[in-house]
């Protein structure tokens, strides 16, 4: 069977990457969390005490930055320059510096290269903030996810504090609101639906509701190609 690219979009905090993960598993597709790149940029931009919203910092710094995604059996991990930062880039902090320099155009596109190559020669489900309209515009499939803001707080509140991060639901509140404007009004690949994209809110549903209604979307389409 033919390569199958699904791209799933949407706001911090939708729910993307757990939807994301789980819907790959049971298709038995490669999971790539495109988020998690521009983390480790973002990490490593911190770890050199650079402006994160400095091209002039940031950009030299991506000719000796290597990100890499490995799936093992303890599912995908994100190495930067080798070490295993997986656990590392969680944070609010790193949360910030991410979206902070994927409004830098030239680490987009470092990225984006090892996006499009990763789905080339597999079937996969590729979640972030531009899948659909950028990286894979030619995608099968692809998906918005969305939910409201108190609810998408909420839950990275509640992941945060399951991870052992201290912080308080106002914080996420405002570091949410702070990507959610930062993503949206960048001017190169911003957070938009893909015209061919369709919508899903999963405000009010729980996690393995919101995972059952995406994989039946996609199995119908997949079944109807």
């Amino acid at each position: 069977m033919k390569n199958i690219s699904i791209a799933i979009d949407g706001p911090a905090g939708a729910g993307k990457s757990t939807i994301s993960r789980a819907v790959a598993e049971r298709l038995e597709f490669v999971y790539i969390d495109t988020g998690a790149m521009y983390r480790a940029v973002g990490l490593a931009a911190l770890n050199n005490g650079f402006d994160t919203k400095c091209a002039e910092q940031i950009v030299p710094m991506l000719d000796t930055t290597e990100v890499d995604i490995r799936h093992e059996e303890s599912g995908q991990r994100v190495f930067l320059n080798g070490e295993d930062v997986t656990g590392k880039i969680r944070t609010p902090e790193v949360s910030v510096a991410a979206s902070d320099v994927s409004a830098i155009p030239q680490v987009r596109v470092k990225l984006v290269e090892l996006q499009r190559a990763l789905a080339a020669s597999r079937s996969v489900v590729m979640d972030g903030r531009d899948i659909g309209t950028y990286v894979l515009p030619n995608a099968e499939i692809k998906i918005f996810l969305t939910a409201s803001p108190e609810e998408r707080a909420r839950r990275r509140f509640e992941e945060l504090v399951q991870k052992g991060v201290k912080t308080d639901l106002e914080s996420v509140r405002q570091d949410m609101d702070y990507r959610d404007k930062n993503d949206s009004s960048r001017e190169f690949a911003p957070l938009r639906p893909a015209e061919d994209s369709v919508t899903f809110d999963t405000t009010g549903n729980t996690q393995e509701q919101s995972i059952d209604c995406i994989y039946d979307f996609i199995i119908k389409k997949i079944q109807g190609r």
